[in-house]
């Protein structure tokens, strides 16, 4: 993969244009703190999720007087339906803040991903995938549908690309060892999307917010960053537009590749490119005040806003990237380096009156003896690996009482019979020897690092009896939650969940436990119904689980079986987990996934939630609870109507 050289036109521009009213994005922070997710209009999403619809009777967990919980009722869906409570209560909007937003007309730099250069070697990609499902406003006019719509692509993309790069690294390691050519499946992936017109088309740079980033989405490649328009470059670190024969800096990547201090969020002290640092043939040299290094001198005199984007140096291949948000460069001066020769330092300091950063209270967290707002150590009582503590920062309130589980309780009548297993001893690696793998469709349902290739109607993992170890690529849900995850309390909507890892897209983060219970017997628990969850799934809903036929249209589908409706549902009541808590947001960052392993009834799955794109730390985990608005009825036939306030900035207005 390879980059042409920087090199710019002699052209002008018209110079700066001032976005008054423009909101600077506010992500990572809890929906009830975004601006532009208060201030939503009502938009309905273009999807149906299935009928056959009871009433369930109000019952309430918090007293009203503080949050009033929403009446509950059960709704079948295509994927499940989900009975929680979900409160709300109104906040004053975030106070807007004018952004600086220059756009480059005729002025381009010659790098533009117009011109990259993909040395990829010819393949046949013969493969569909099928994303999880993420519901989708209507379009509308005006700013506030104008920036709801680049958000939405911009998610859409993303989830596109990691959906890619997912089934891509699958194929590498189906391979054998000796056939593994260890090829980068993010240019693959970027290739590929970039050939069917996929990426966010991006004619003009721009300098500030680039529509539908928000702070704090992170990234697990970089060429992400080129196909949001988030930062052009595939390789330099400063990316920079002209401006009347002046260069200008539009966006930093701080990765620790040079000397820079990344700890202090509020300001940041970046070295200059160049000087042959990073490349160890030649022999260093100072740094020279050209390109990007000139364009960041120049910042300082214009004033203009650069976005930066700090890497973490973990990885090598997929180190996560993380949009910080504005910065202002202030001065610059020449140091020696420690090669011995002279570098730039650029010193920014961040915009005031942007969110404060989650890796930064993620930080402050893990450094303090004491966590603010911690009232239980551990709502598992050691039974999870990792310890899933309670913070109220809110009032002081208590989790609800409840009897913490980690697997379905089955009815005393119902005593699953574990199916044969495979005879493999190495992983379930040789797949045409596995049987579990073959009721996959002959491929493996998870990459090597945990994460689901792709959203199915069903996956089977190995069972019990398989001679596979526990650690067997195909055991993912049964290894338990690999995040740190921790429940919190809202200000208006009751408890919620998040996390303080950063969670790739596909990632398992928990089952949805409880009690399973028949038909009959749901009915009957009428005065006990907050956490119900109905089993079934209709696939052939291609308007809820949409796939990438579009990308790879000759591809052939590898699902096998689909979920049987047996009216059965899981209460989590009086026994349930981690999940939940789980809210409900009508744009959600998971999604529901039937999994079996113990037995082999498709009537009774267990509902496992998965990432459905890369979730940075502190934000909550939502899932959409599969209502369908004008399809829930009362015992006497009439329509139920219920508002929905979860905050999302594609907020249908009506959970029912």
């Amino acid at each position: 993969f390879s980059v042409s050289d920087n090199q710019f036109q002699e052209e002008d521009s018209e110079g700066l244009q001032l976005a008054l009213n423009r909101v600077i994005v506010q992500g990572l922070m809890a929906s009830l703190n975004c601006p532009w997710r208060r201030e939503k209009g009502v938009c309905k999403p273009n999807y149906v999720s299935g009928t056959g619809q009871r009433e369930r009777k109000k019952h309430n967990l918090l007293p009203p007087s503080k949050s009033p919980s929403e009446e509950i009722i059960k709704a079948k869906g295509s994927e499940g339906s989900y009975c929680k409570r979900n409160s709300y209560s109104g906040r004053n909007a975030y106070e807007n803040r004018s952004a600086l937003v220059m756009r480059d007309g005729k002025d381009s730099l010659g790098h533009d991903r117009g011109q990259e250069n993909f040395h990829l070697g010819q393949r046949s990609h013969v493969f569909d995938v099928t994303l999880p499902p993420h519901p989708r406003s209507s379009s509308g006019k005006g700013p506030e549908n104008d920036a709801i719509g680049a958000r939405n692509k911009v998610r859409e993309t993303l989830r596109l690309f990691q959906a890619v790069c997912r089934k891509l690294l699958h194929e590498e390691e189906a391979k054998p060892s000796r056939q593994n050519s260890h090829k980068r499946v993010d240019y693959l992936a970027a290739r590929i999307l970039k050939d069917k017109k996929k990426y966010i088309p991006v004619d003009k740079k721009v300098i500030g917010s680039v529509p539908g980033v928000e702070v704090g989405d992170e990234f697990q490649y970089r060429v992400e960053l080129n196909m949001i328009g988030l930062h052009l470059q595939i390789q330099g670190g400063i990316d920079y537009v002209k401006r009347k024969g002046k260069i200008l800096a539009t966006s930093i990547v701080a990765s620790g590749g040079y000397d820079d201090n990344l700890d202090n969020s509020d300001v940041l002290i970046y070295t200059g490119q160049g000087g042959n640092v990073m490349n160890g043939g030649k022999e260093p040299e100072d740094q020279k005040l050209e390109r990007g290094n000139l364009a960041l001198a120049n910042s300082i005199h214009e004033q203009n806003p650069v976005r930066v984007i700090r890497g973490d140096t973990k990885a090598v291949e997929s180190r996560t990237y993380i949009y910080d948000g504005l910065y202002l460069v202030e001065r610059y001066w020449q140091d020696v380096g420690s090669h011995g020769k002279l570098v730039f330092k650029f010193k920014l300091a961040r915009i005031p009156g942007q969110p404060e950063l989650s890796w930064k209270v993620v930080k402050k967290c893990k450094k303090s003896k004491v966590r603010e707002g911690l009232c239980v150590d551990d709502i598992s009582q050691g039974k999870e690996l990792i310890p899933i503590c309670a913070v109220n920062t809110v009032d002081d309130e208590k989790p609800p009482s409840f009897k913490y589980i980690t697997n379905i309780i089955y009815p005393d009548w119902c005593r699953p019979v574990p199916p044969k297993g495979c005879d493999c001893t190495n992983g379930c690696s040789e797949l045409g020897k596995c049987a579990c793998v073959a009721k996959n469709g002959g491929e493996l349902p998870y990459n090597h690092n945990g994460a689901i290739v792709q959203a199915k109607p069903l996956v089977y993992e190995c069972r019990p009896s398989c001679k596979c170890p526990p650690s067997c690529y195909n055991r993912v849900s049964q290894q338990g939650i690999k995040f740190q995850l921790e429940i919190f309390k809202t200000e208006a909507r009751g408890w919620g969940v998040r996390s303080l890892n950063s969670i790739p897209s596909g990632s398992f983060i928990c089952e949805y436990a409880g009690e399973l219970l028949e038909e009959k017997e749901a009915e009957r628990r009428t005065s006990n119904d907050e956490y119900l969850f109905d089993i079934g799934n209709k696939y052939s809903d291609g308007s809820l689980w949409g796939g990438l036929s579009n990308v790879m249209p000759d591809a052939p589908s590898s699902s096998c079986g689909v979920v049987e409706d047996g009216g059965f549902t899981i209460d989590a009541v009086e026994y349930g987990n981690v999940g939940r808590f789980v809210n409900h947001s009508c744009s959600p960052n998971l999604y529901a996934q039937n999994v079996l392993y113990d037995h082999e009834d498709k009537r009774m799955p267990h509902i496992m939630l998965f990432a459905a794109e890369n979730i940075p730390p502190l934000q909550e985990l939502t899932y959409h609870y599969n209502y369908v608005i004008d399809q829930v009825y009362d015992l006497s036939g009439n329509i139920k109507k219920k508002s929905c306030f979860c905050g999302s900035s594609e907020c249908t207005g009506r959970l029912y």
